[in-house]
């Protein structure tokens, strides 16, 4: 399903874009060493409850997972990049921490994604790989504008990411978002311009750049959820859900006051 958000739906998207903005900086503040991944789940789900909203994962069971997720936030340290399941682990000075997060308020969802690293031990080739998510991310949004059609965004984003040297996995990618997470149109890391769906006013899409340094191939944790570089290399994903408007896109998940 392709929704169309109407201007007031696109409102009630904005308040809860804002919200999944304001609990990943929250997080990200309190992400420090020795933070535990399951009082950072704890400490979302109350920020949820406390803003009225519902989360989109902790009851998700879609195929590619083993179901229902069961938690509020997706939390991947170093070589683990999509679907992080929370769990006992602390973590430690240098981790390259990866927060997903979508939460729906109104009857809308936004989703968005932040890496990080976290303590003082910085990975020079996890702050660059950081950096090329982001870029791309500000490709792909750059891109976004009425008449403009998937695989530009696809494009626009693969080449920042191929250009910086890493492998594109075109498994997982962006979407559409609206009443529900996750929604067509798909939107791989890298494309051809000018092919897929052409994009309207009231569209909204969730845009995920995700790397892993040095493979493309993905492997999953026993916990049946957690997706780890095949080959223990450092990863990093970076999200934010976006508005196609008359004049371009407009980004939703931006923290209250930006």
């Amino acid at each position: 399903m392709i929704e169309i958000l109407s201007p007031a739906e696109v409102d009630k998207a904005r308040v809860t874009g804002a919200l999944v903005a304001d609990i990943l900086q929250a997080m990200k503040e309190r992400s420090t060493v020795g933070t535990n991944l399951l009082d950072i789940d704890r400490w979302t789900k109350e920020m949820i409850l406390e803003a009225g909203a519902e989360s989109c994962y902790v009851d998700y069971a879609p195929s590619f997972g083993r179901g229902p997720f069961g938690h509020y936030i997706c939390t991947g340290v170093n070589d683990a990049v999509l679907h992080g399941l929370p769990h006992d682990y602390a973590l430690v000075d240098g981790d390259l921490l990866t927060l997903d997060l979508a939460v729906s308020k109104n009857g809308i969802a936004a989703d968005s994604a932040i890496s990080f690293v976290v303590g003082s031990t910085a990975r020079p080739e996890g702050v660059a790989m950081i950096e090329a998510t982001e870029r791309a991310l500000a490709a792909g949004i750059a891109a976004a504008a009425p008449g403009a059609r998937i695989g530009d965004l696809s494009h626009a984003i693969g080449s920042v990411l191929k250009d910086a040297g890493y492998p594109v996995n075109v498994e997982f990618g962006g979407h559409g978002i609206g009443s529900t997470m996750h929604q067509d149109p798909h939107v791989p890391n890298t494309g051809r311009p000018g092919r897929g769906y052409e994009l309207r006013p009231g569209l909204l899409l969730a845009l995920e750049p995700w790397v892993m340094a040095d493979t493309a191939k993905l492997v999953t944790d026993p916990d049946g959820w957690t997706l780890r570089s095949a080959t223990g290399c450092l990863t990093a994903h970076t999200e934010h859900t976006i508005a196609v408007t008359e004049t371009g896109a407009e980004i939703l998940t931006l923290p209250s006051g930006s």
